[in-house]
């Protein structure tokens, strides 16, 4: 490039550049071929170099302005760095010409100077999107690459973001995805991906019509234009109105995204695997996934030793585990093994919830499904684990072990297992979501176990205080949900009719007394944790009163007559899971002692008493 402007300054110099140029531009003419020849020692972003290259910007003769272009794009092409109005200002006015050749070098320069942070501010601020986006319009396809890519650089500065949507930009944008040329392609769907990561700013595309393009070029056969279009579309379909226009008017968008998955490249693989995970945050693309056979691959990538494709698969097939009519097939597919598998995966947190999460809700609707879990060795592999997993982990890992105590067949089974020895001290966890799940998953083993309550007893007093000492705290507790818990597992351990269980209960003077300020008082005040009024903090969707003391009291004084006199019936449930399964954008309570953090928790894992 230095080359050919060296030949074009020198050779029209000689003939018809004397009569025809200013002093000053032969000066600048002679200082920059100059500073060309010594350009490795040369600063060109500041003094009489930079002096001579604005010059030759703003002459009148096309020639001149074609020299400094080249020069601008050549230099910056070698050396990026923060530069000065007074360098942007010749750039930028090399954009306003009408000839073709200075228009590409010049947004070519423009394009590398916005390779920089704080370049990328001061392009938008000086105004430099007005002329950007007319040279979008060019019919010359150089420039038209050049200036897209540029326009995409300036775009993955969030604060350029809204101006860029403001400008016009988008709709010029979205024609040229369509491009026959791959580079303006290429460029311009880069360009509409950098523009999906704010809520405000994706509507402004969908408005713009980008989404049938996106979609339609999900096929291209070019990987980073596949790349870049799935990528738009995961981020569109993060939001719920966009994911409705998706599902009426994209009838092959599953189809496309689920043929992704097996792309050649990595990096849309994982891309159309979160596209989907995406969309099955509704119930329609969970059933879609399915029935467009994107369960082979989804179960490919879960097999892979790249994490961040273990990591959209997983997170995918949690979402599509939501819908009852999706359980069976998946593990009909054979994922349990690699889900369980998962739960060992200690070097990402997120892939264990993501895991432990989908088993849940696989057990959800049918004793079949939860029959297959356990004896895929699904509870095996929690209690080895669920002592030391982080919280986030043990919060779901107790969640699915409430759920497959609510089975009848298997309580026997889980019982024997020992799976009493794990949940008892995570019943005195940091993590009130921890807490409240294990000790419904106690309450729902507790329920018509067995014949056999020997396992009940066995950990009476041990680990770390056994069952009496959990009992204890949570009917001392000051959150009515940790109380109702207790007195409802209390209920059903008497009901057995064990003796062993009855006498330890009896022989509590600490747990009877409890007992009885419950079955004679409210339950203490929640002072402090009652949300203001008209908040849905009152758990009186469970059969009680809006404190909850009637349903206490009741059970409390259940349990008086079942230790004095030994007689009695419950016609109470068991906790239940009714609410459906969990996705892996759902908010978690806080870890505190706020009642309604705490109740979301145990409906998440339990669903409430029905």
């Amino acid at each position: 490039m230095g080359a050919a402007l060296s030949s074009c300054c020198g050779a029209r110099r000689k003939n018809s550049y004397e009569p025809l140029l200013l002093e000053t531009e032969r000066e600048a003419v002679a200082d920059l071929l100059q500073y060309l020849e010594n350009r490795s020692t040369t600063n060109f972003f500041t003094g009489s170099p930079l002096a001579a290259l604005t010059t030759l910007s703003f002459s009148d003769n096309v020639d001149l302005q074609r020299s400094a272009a080249l020069a601008f794009a050549e230099i910056t092409e070698k050396e990026v760095r923060e530069v000065g109005r007074d360098t942007l200002d010749p750039v930028l006015y090399l954009l306003t010409s009408h000839d073709s050749e200075v228009q590409r070098a010049a947004s070519a320069a423009l394009g590398n100077l916005a390779v920089n942070a704080e370049n990328k501010l001061l392009i938008v601020s000086l105004g430099g999107l007005e002329p950007l986006i007319r040279q979008m319009l060019s019919p010359n396809v150089e420039v038209q690459c050049n200036a897209v890519g540029c326009v995409t650089n300036l775009a993955t500065h969030d604060e350029n973001k809204t101006q860029i949507a403001k400008s016009g930009a988008l709709v010029p944008l979205t024609r040229l995805a369509k491009s026959k040329d791959m580079r303006v392609q290429r460029n311009a769907t880069g360009a509409l991906l950098n523009m999906t990561h704010s809520d405000e700013n994706r509507q402004q595309l969908v408005n713009a019509g980008a989404i049938p393009v996106l979609v339609s070029l999900l096929n291209s056969p070019d990987t980073d234009v596949q790349y870049y279009c799935t990528t738009a579309l995961s981020n569109i379909a993060v939001d719920a109105a966009n994911r409705k226009k998706l599902a009426q008017g994209e009838q092959k968008l599953v189809q496309s995204l689920v043929a992704l998955m097996d792309s050649q490249s990595l990096k849309v693989q994982c891309q159309a695997a979160l596209a989907l995970r995406n969309l099955a945050s509704d119930e329609k693309y969970q059933l879609e996934i399915v029935k467009a056979d994107g369960l082979k691959p989804l179960l490919r990538l879960l097999h892979s030793s790249y994490l961040p494709l273990i990591l959209s698969a997983a997170a995918c097939v949690r979402n599509v585990s939501i819908h009852p009519a999706n359980e069976s097939p998946i593990i009909d597919s054979g994922f349990l093994q690699p889900l369980i598998e998962l739960l060992s995966f200690d070097e990402n947190e997120e892939v264990q919830c993501h895991a432990i999460s989908t088993l849940r809700n696989l057990a959800a609707s049918s004793e079949r499904n939860k029959g297959a879990i356990v004896e895929a060795g699904a509870v095996e592999r929690i209690k080895e684990l669920v002592l030391q997993v982080p919280l986030a982990v043990q919060s779901e890992m107790t969640a699915c072990v409430a759920v497959l105590a609510l089975s009848d067949d298997l309580k026997p089974q889980l019982l024997e297992m020992g799976i009493c020895e794990v949940l008892i001290p995570l019943t005195n966890s940091p993590s009130v979501e921890v807490q409240g799940n294990s000790a419904a998953a106690l309450g729902n083993l507790s329920s018509k176990a067995a014949e056999d309550y020997a396992p009940f007893n066995a950990v009476w007093n041990k680990p770390d205080g056994g069952l009496h000492a959990y009992l204890v705290r949570f009917l001392g507790s000051a959150d009515i949900t940790f109380q109702h818990i207790a007195v409802w597992t209390i209920v059903q351990l008497l009901e057995a009719e064990d003796d062993q269980l009855t006498a330890n209960i009896r022989n509590s003077s600490i747990l009877i007394a409890s007992i009885r300020q419950l079955a004679s008082s409210p339950p203490p005040s929640r002072a402090g944790q009652r949300g203001q009024e008209g908040t849905d903090d009152d758990f009186d969707d469970d059969g009680m009163d809006a404190d909850g003391e009637g349903e206490i009291a009741s059970l409390a004084r259940r349990i008086l007559d079942l230790t004095e006199d030994g007689t009695g019936g419950n016609d109470q449930s068991r906790f239940s899971n009714k609410t459906g399964g969990t996705t892996d954008d759902q908010v978690v309570g806080s870890q505190g002692s706020d009642h309604a953090a705490l109740r979301a928790s145990v409906r998440q894992a339990l669903g409430g008493q029905h």
